[in-house]
């Protein structure tokens, strides 16, 4: 996946200008139109545009692309229902939630790279459509409050317009529904409802592999060091010497002590002959111990 990525990000340096700017205004739009027209036509417009692969074999090619803004009635993150009789305000809803997230993931990532990822994200879907018969945007869209959760996380929205949420507590239930929603159909026996999600999110791992493995190797690294002969040992002494002297660090100049300045840092001089530890203040301020 890292090959695929590093292929996106020198495509993307290399054609800044590719893709559709505001993208998401203009698929918002369209479902808001989508829906309205819906309202009036027992959803008989939606009904020629969704994903149907027996039609489109048979000539109803448009529907390759025009699944893409066939409304999903109130799915926005976490938030998945239809009030009865207000389709259209659930619809105008959701419209605005992802188009609020596709332009602040456009504005971060540049034109270029968020067309990538969501075109990457419907191409997966299509193949899979294709090949099983069925397909949803609601997964492109899931990955897509994904990666606007991994680059905006501490922002806080209003849930249920009432209750201020981080982005990333939000993110994490949809992650436990997400993978809820893939056991829940494996038990059932729906192996293909169970693999349309791992595949529909796959251009979120291509995206953001390197962040995974970035993050695993730091956890790895830092596991590491925690249990490490020599970590280990340090804790037992430092453990040991505020025991029986009531502090741990002790600068070898000034006699500043951690128990009596607790804000003060002390670091250990690697080219002093011994165990040697100086206050930020005479750290490189010493004669070095031979």
């Amino acid at each position: 996946m890292r090959a695929i990525e590093n292929w996106f990000d020198r495509f993307c340096r290399k054609h800044p200008n590719f893709g559709i700017p505001n993208l998401m205004l203009y698929i918002a739009v369209l479902n808001v139109g989508i829906g309205l027209l819906d309202n009036f036509s027992s959803s008989s417009l939606s009904a020629m545009l969704f994903f149907y692969r027996d039609a489109i074999f048979q000539g109803q090619i448009w529907r390759l692309l025009t699944f893409i803004v066939v409304p999903i009635t109130g799915d926005f993150g976490i938030l998945r229902f239809t009030i009865p009789g207000t389709s259209l305000f659930t619809t105008v809803l959701s419209a605005y939630f992802y188009y609020w997230v596709g332009s602040l993931l456009e504005r971060e990532w540049g034109t270029a790279r968020f067309n990538c990822f969501f075109f990457t994200g419907v191409a997966l879907n299509i193949v899979f459509g294709l090949a099983f018969g069925f397909t949803s945007m609601h997964y492109v869209y899931l990955s897509m409050f994904f990666a606007f959760a991994v680059l905006f996380p501490d922002m806080q929205v209003l849930f249920m317009f009432i209750l201020p949420l981080k982005v990333k507590w939000l993110a994490w239930i949809d992650a436990a529904l997400f993978i809820w929603d893939i056991f829940s159909n494996l038990r059932a026996g729906l192996w293909l409802w169970a693999l349309l999600p791992l595949v529909a999110i796959l251009n979120f791992f291509i995206f953001f592999w390197s962040e995974f493995t970035e993050a695993l190797g730091y956890r790895r690294q830092r596991y590491k060091h925690q249990h490490s002969k020599q970590t280990v040992d340090f804790k037992k002494a430092a453990k040991t010497a505020y025991q029986q002297k009531g502090y741990i660090h002790k600068c070898a100049v000034c006699g500043k002590t951690d128990t009596e300045f607790p804000d003060m840092e002390f670091r250990y001089c690697s080219k002093c002959n011994g165990y040697y530890c100086y206050c930020m203040e005479h750290i490189n301020d010493h004669e070095h111990i031979q």
